[in-house]
């Protein structure tokens, strides 16, 4: 393929990410009564007060994915020397393509387009290892409010109890040593005969050490933080009477339960809901401002980055140009 031909391929490529991102966004809009219940919601509070804590959650989602982008940059570190600004536009644009595309897959094609053509499969491996950061995070925190969950709400022996929690902290010791330990996959994926022929793509996993991979956890930490604060703005906000430690043991029970399950961006928002429901469902009777506090913060932390993201989408380097960009 020539240049040009590359050049005009490209083009009608991200052209038709761009519209296809929109189309999906648009119907689901449509569809999406959730957002008119929490338009409802909103009626009849004074609007200095609505702009000041939606103002608040919205710049809550900068926030998140800006300290997304400090972990992709320290990520890179060791692979490609990126800029800040670089990972922030690779982050936005992943998001984009990560609406449509099933368990968020797209979203490694977003930010690995950036890189040259040689580190993009390692990229995408660098990229596992912040994903694995935050999955520990959300099964830690999950594990922990599982605990006080059924302290609180299932009727169970004690012993069945101290059983549980025993399992939960062998749990959460299981994420946090392997995690801290990442080479030790480096050194099974070099034990098969098979993977041992693509060691060049993953074998930057026994360069992460300690030090480095707290700094990681860190990051995944401070989105961890943001993302539950605006969980716990709307519903203090919107559910007067919710107790504080309530909100947070069903959000972090929330975000393990959404971690497990298979799902589309875009279709999340119904899964989210509905799961938010049956947890709520024991601290709230408020069940359609429950839905529809989840539904705004999907729309806010999903659905605006992913316009936002169209516009990097056309700085794809897909072809390794290094002109492209």
């Amino acid at each position: 393929m020539t240049g040009k031909n590359k050049k005009i391929f490209s083009i009608l490529i991200k052209a038709a990410i761009v519209i296809f991102a929109f189309w999906f966004i648009y119907h689901k809009l449509v569809a999406n009564k959730n957002l008119s219940d929490f338009q409802n919601l909103l009626s009849n509070i004074p609007k200095p007060e609505i702009i000041i804590i939606i103002g608040f959650v919205f710049l809550l989602m900068f926030v998140n994915w800006f300290l997304e982008a400090g972990k992709w940059k320290m990520l890179m570190r060791n692979i490609e020397s990126i800029s800040f600004y670089r990972a922030i536009e690779s982050v936005f644009c992943g998001l984009t393509l990560a609406i449509f595309t099933p368990n968020r897959l797209g979203e490694y094609g977003g930010r690995v387009f950036f890189l040259s053509p040689k580190r993009r499969i390692v990229g995408i491996v660098a990229m596992t290892v912040g994903n694995i950061g935050q999955l520990v995070l959300t099964n830690v925190f999950g594990a922990i409010a599982a605990c006080f969950f059924i302290h609180k709400f299932i009727p169970i022996d004690d012993l069945v109890f101290a059983a549980v929690v025993i399992l939960a902290a062998g749990f959460c010791l299981f994420f946090i040593i392997f995690y801290l330990n990442i080479k030790w996959l480096n050194g099974i994926l070099l034990s098969i005969k098979f993977t041992r022929k693509y060691k060049k793509f993953y074998s930057i996993l026994g360069r992460y050490r300690k030090k480095e991979l707290l700094k990681i956890i860190l990051f995944c930490f401070a989105r961890y933080f943001v993302f539950s604060s605006q969980y716990f703005i709307l519903f203090v906000w919107l559910i007067p009477g919710l107790h504080y430690g309530d909100i947070v043991m069903m959000t972090c029970l929330l975000f393990l339960i959404q971690s497990a399950l298979p799902s589309l961006d875009l279709f999340d928002v119904g899964i989210r809901s509905i799961t938010a429901v049956e947890l709520f469902k024991h601290v709230t009777n408020q069940h359609v401002a429950v839905i529809a506090c989840t539904a705004s913060i999907w729309f806010i932390n999903i659905i605006i980055p992913a316009i936002f993201g169209t516009y990097f989408v056309f700085k794809l380097n897909i072809f390794g140009n290094p002109k492209a960009n």
